[in-house]
C-alpha cells in the first residue's frame, strides 16, 4: 500500500518536473491543439494519482482493477507530455505516436472486463487470452497500416477485425454471458458502462484512420484535438466507472 502511494507521489514530482523542463518552448495562447494536449496530459495525471491512491480504499480483489486503470492513464500521460513537446517543437504529433501508448493500454483496458469479472466469481482464463489477443490485433493492424508498414487499407481491415471480434466477445460472448450471470448490479450496470465506451467511444479511432488517413477529409489539427478529447473520455472515464464499481462491491463486504 505504501509503494502505491509513493509511486503516486512520484508520479506527480514527475509530472511538475517534465512541465518545468518543457517550459523552455513556450506554448502559444491561442495554439488549441496544443492546449488540448497540455488539458490531457493534467488529466491523465490527475486520474493517475487518484487511482493509486484510492486503490488502498477497496476490497483486496479489486486493487488490480483499480491499479490497472491507474497505469493506463500513468502511460498515457508520459506519452502525452511526448507528443506535446513534439507538437510545440515541430507543430505536428504524428498519429503514429499514440500507438505508442495504444499498443500497451488498449490490452490493459481489456484486460479489465476479465478483472472485474474475476473479482466476483471464478472465470474462464481463456476470456483473458481472447480479449488479449484481440487488442493486439486491432492495435497491431492500424499500427502497420499507418506506420506503412503495410497496405493502409489492409491495416484498417485488420484493425477493424480484431475490435469487431471484442465486440461480440465483451457482447455476446463468454465474457458477456459471464456479466449477465453475475448476479451483482454493480458488475452488470458497470460492464455495460465500459463495453458502451468501448463500442462508441472508441468508434472515434477507426473513423480518424478513415477520414484523417485514408482519405485526408479531416487535417491533421483537427484530427489530434479530437483524439485528445476522445482519450479523455475513453480512458479517465474508463477508469471512473471501474473505480465506482469497486467501491461499490467493496462497501458491501
Amino acid at each position: 500500500m505504501k509503494t502505491i502511494k509513493i509511486l503516486a507521489i512520484a508520479l506527480v514530482l514527475f509530472g511538475a518536473t517534465t512541465a518545468a523542463n518543457a517550459a523552455t518552448t513556450f506554448l502559444a495562447t491561442d495554439d488549441f491543439v496544443g492546449i488540448s494536449f497540455w488539458l490531457i496530459s493534467m488529466g491523465m495525471l490527475a486520474a493517475t494519482a487518484f487511482f493509486f491512491m484510492e486503490q488502498a480504499h477497496v476490497g483486496a480483489q479489486w486493487r488490480k482493477s483499480v491499479n490497472v486503470a491507474g497505469l493506463v492513464t500513468g502511460i498515457a500521460f508520459i506519452n502525452y507530455m511526448y507528443m506535446r513537446g513534439v507538437w510545440v517543437e515541430t507543430g505536428d504529433a504524428p498519429t503514429v505516436y499514440r500507438y505508442i501508448d495504444w499498443l500497451i493500454t488498449v490490452p490493459l483496458q481489456l484486460i479489465e472486463f476479465y478483472l472485474i469479472l474475476s473479482a466476483i466469481r471464478k472465470v474462464d482464463s481463456n476470456i483473458f487470452w481472447r480479449l488479449l489477443i484481440g487488442s493486439l490485433v486491432m492495435s497491431a493492424g492500424g499500427y502497420l497500416g499507418e506506420a506503412g508498414f503495410i497496405p493502409a487499407t489492409l491495416g484498417f481491415i485488420i484493425g477493424m477485425a480484431g475490435w469487431i471480434y471484442i465486440l461480440y466477445e465483451i457482447f455476446s460472448g463468454d465474457a458477456g454471458k459471464a456479466a449477465a450471470k453475475s448476479g451483482n448490479k454493480a458488475l452488470t450496470s458497470t460492464f455495460s458502462a465500459l463495453r458502451m465506451i468501448v463500442a462508441v467511444g472508441w468508434a472515434i479511432y477507426p473513423l480518424g484512420y478513415i477520414f484523417g488517413y485514408l482519405t485526408d477529409v479531416i487535417d491533421a489539427n483537427a484530427l489530434n484535438v479530437i483524439y485528445n478529447l476522445a482519450d479523455f473520455v475513453n480512458k479517465i472515464a474508463f477508469g471512473l466507472i471501474i473505480w465506482s464499481c469497486a467501491v461499490a462491491n467493496s462497501s458491501k463486504r
